[in-house]
């Protein structure tokens, strides 16, 4: 079995950061371990409040699961202030992990802000050149890019800045934009479209976490990034199309919908 980590932080309701990676993890039939960054406040509505984790705790977590277990990929998620960037940073250059996919998470659904302003360089600077694939939504790649995008065509020129900056691959999620739901991959030379009819739902809490980890599971397992990024949007449409109607706001994506609906809890 293949080992993946998940270096992000806690949702309270279980649908978005370390709960959603595990579930991931799990539907694809790898072994999930996490560090935590934060402790979220969270549920279907919104985050209403974040305690961060001292970076010392954080550098011993990667530490004790890197002293102990193989890691096949990592992902990483909500890191929040300079100082957790710079222990992530740290724990990574020490063990040097052949796959890293970051999903540069900065602001969460409802508009609260999970990366504080001042720690966007330390997160371009620091994590980005480590990272084999990058996944910022628009809003994302607009602040790290510092670029507006309007279009497709923008997400190319955004996703050629980013590659700019270090990492092997760019994958820029275009879900902020009308119409199709359209994806572009970024390896430096090509682009490749992944296109999907959109899907009028409101239950999409934890959609980015889940396709991030569903690509490290994939790349773990030994597919190209490529191929990994097309399984990965092939089980977060599903996820989406089977999400869960609990809460008051927006409920999270089914990561298990296969094992549902192999036991017939699902038509």
């Amino acid at each position: 079995m293949k080992n993946a980590l998940t270096i992000a932080g806690s949702d309270s309701s279980g649908g978005a950061g370390i709960q959603a990676d595990l579930k991931t993890f799990s539907a694809h039939g790898v072994f999930g371990m996490s560090v935590i960054t934060a402790v979220t406040a969270q549920n279907t509505q919104g985050v209403s409040a974040v305690q961060d984790i001292l970076p010392e705790i954080i550098l011993r977590q990667i530490e004790a699961v890197f002293e102990d277990i193989r890691v096949d990929a990592v992902k990483i998620g909500m890191a929040s202030r300079i100082e957790t960037i710079e222990a992530i940073a740290e724990g990574l250059k020490k063990y040097n992990p052949q796959i890293v996919v970051l999903d540069p998470v900065m602001v969460s659904k409802s508009g609260y802000h999970l990366l504080d302003p001042s720690a966007k360089d330390a997160l371009i600077e620091r994590l980005i050149p480590l990272a084999t694939l990058v996944t910022p939504n628009i809003p994302e790649a607009e602040a790290i890019a510092g670029i507006g995008i309007r279009n497709p065509q923008d997400m190319e020129i955004a996703a050629r800045k980013i590659f700019s900056m270090g990492p092997r691959q760019v994958l820029i999620k275009g879900g902020h934009l009308d119409g199709a739901a359209i994806d572009i991959l970024f390896d430096g030379t090509r682009f490749k479209r992944f296109t999907v009819q959109r899907l009028q739902t409101q239950n999409t809490h934890g959609t980015g976490c889940t396709l991030s980890s569903a690509i490290a599971s994939n790349l773990a397992k030994g597919d190209g990034i490529a191929l990994a990024v097309e399984k990965a949007k092939s089980y977060i449409t599903a996820a989406i199309a089977h999400g869960l109607s609990i809460g008051k706001g927006a409920g999270p994506v089914h990561h298990f919908y296969e094992l549902y609906q192999k036991a017939g809890y699902l038509q």
